[in-house]
């Protein structure tokens, strides 16, 4: 009997020790989430996207002429002034750029022969022109001969007054005719070089010496060289862009915003600037375009942009290593409040029409509808629903609902 009762108590203990366990894993425990204390302080929403600088006044140096420009960053040693990005530049001084003419097109063989046709005309022409000059000098000599004698007569009165008049008409009229017969010549001779010239091609040609005979372009402005456009020799157009001048500490900030962010965005708004590598920078807003642009973002996403103008506030020492076409980051002030009561935006979810957020009342997660004012992308304001001291849930999960048993994480 002993025996047998040792036995189902030892049972009876063994049966109660498995429900136990099966108890207290069954029993539910509480999650573990991250807690938030809702507190007041200060809040600001900002408007932020990338930007980048741009010197205010960027002087487009281009070709006043057309012609063979120079190679403008040539080596050290080479003739001729050499210009990098980055030099300095004075204004009505500094050579940007040297212009020559350029050199003569190529011609195809039927207009090389009928050129050579039409100069070989010109030559039987100027032969032509040339034995007329010759006939009228003849007649010019035969006049002035008939007219010395005709003045010989008229002292002894042996000739007509009319005799004498004619021989001293011919005299002038041959006078003029030779003129005229070597002005023919001296035309003819010159459509004879002009077409001789048209005959000429690049493998013929002889360019110039010195670079320095043509046109200088100077610099319109003092500054610096911010970039060099028609960095190698080529023939160019009139209005040919070659080199952009700017000064570097005339620099000012544009960001292409979303049209929703620049209406809410007024000039003189405090912008925070960074980046770009150092210190954030203080500015403030300048300009606010009147006109958007449609721009596509890298999504291929249509969106309506607004470009607004920034200026520093920091001293030039705060920002003297940005340059032209640095790229930096904006964030403009649209609203701001120094003592207000904030929530984490990652404790906020919607449900219907209403956000809501998960509070801790005694270790149970409450639904709580908020009403919320301003937020930003870490903190939201605090209209009614919540007040200074209370713990929200922090990134609430699908685990969690009205009642649940929580817990906050890492505490003891």
């Amino acid at each position: 009997m002993p025996a047998d009762w040792t036995k189902r108590i030892i049972g009876a203990a063994a049966l109660a020790a498995i429900a136990g366990g099966l108890a207290w894993f069954a029993w539910p425990r509480p999650v573990l989430v991250d807690l938030a204390t809702v507190a007041k302080g200060p809040i600001e929403v900002t408007a932020d996207d990338d930007g980048k600088t741009h010197v205010r006044h960027i002087y487009t140096v281009s070709a006043p002429i057309a012609g063979k420009v120079l190679r403008i960053s040539h080596p050290l040693g080479e003739k001729g002034p050499s210009l990098h990005v980055g030099d300095e530049v004075v204004a009505n001084q500094t050579v940007i750029a040297l212009m020559q003419p350029t050199l003569p097109g190529f011609i195809d063989v039927r207009s090389r022969d009928q050129l050579q046709a039409e100069v070989s005309a010109a030559d039987a022409a100027i032969q032509q022109q040339e034995a007329e000059v010759q006939r009228i000098e003849a007649a010019l000599d035969f006049s002035r001969t008939e007219f010395q004698r005709a003045q010989t007569l008229s002292r002894t009165q042996t000739i007509s007054t009319q005799a004498f008049d004619k021989a001293k008409f011919d005299v002038a009229t041959n006078e003029a005719a030779l003129a005229s017969a070597k002005a023919q010549a001296d035309m003819r001779r010159a459509v004879r070089t002009s077409l001789a010239a048209r005959l000429m091609d690049p493998a013929n040609a002889s360019p110039s010496a010195e670079p320095t005979c043509c046109v200088r372009v100077l610099a319109p402005a003092s500054g610096r060289v911010l970039k060099i456009i028609q960095d190698s020799e080529a023939t160019v157009l009139p209005g040919t862009p070659l080199v952009d001048i700017g000064n570097p500490l005339d620099l000012e900030v544009v960001a292409d915003l979303l049209s929703t962010d620049a209406v809410q965005i007024k000039v003189g708004a405090p912008v925070r600037i960074d980046g770009w590598g150092g210190q954030p920078i203080k500015g403030k807003v300048v300009r606010v375009d009147p006109a958007g642009f449609l721009k596509v973002s890298a999504l291929g996403i249509e969106e309506q942009r607004v470009r607004v103008t920034v200026d520093f506030n920091d001293p030039p020492q705060a920002w003297s290593q940005l340059g032209h076409d640095y790229r930096v980051a904006v964030h403009v002030t649209t609203w701001s409040a120094q003592d207000v009561l904030t929530v984490p935006v990652s404790a906020l979810f919607r449900k219907g029409d209403q956000w809501v957020v998960f509070a801790d009342e005694n270790g149970r997660a409450r639904a709580k509808p908020v009403d919320i004012g301003h937020r930003n992308n870490r903190f939201a304001e605090v209209v009614s629903g919540l007040t200074a001291g209370d713990r929200v849930v922090v990134h609430p999960s699908d685990r969690i609902a009205g009642g649940s048993r929580i817990a906050q994480r890492g505490a003891p």
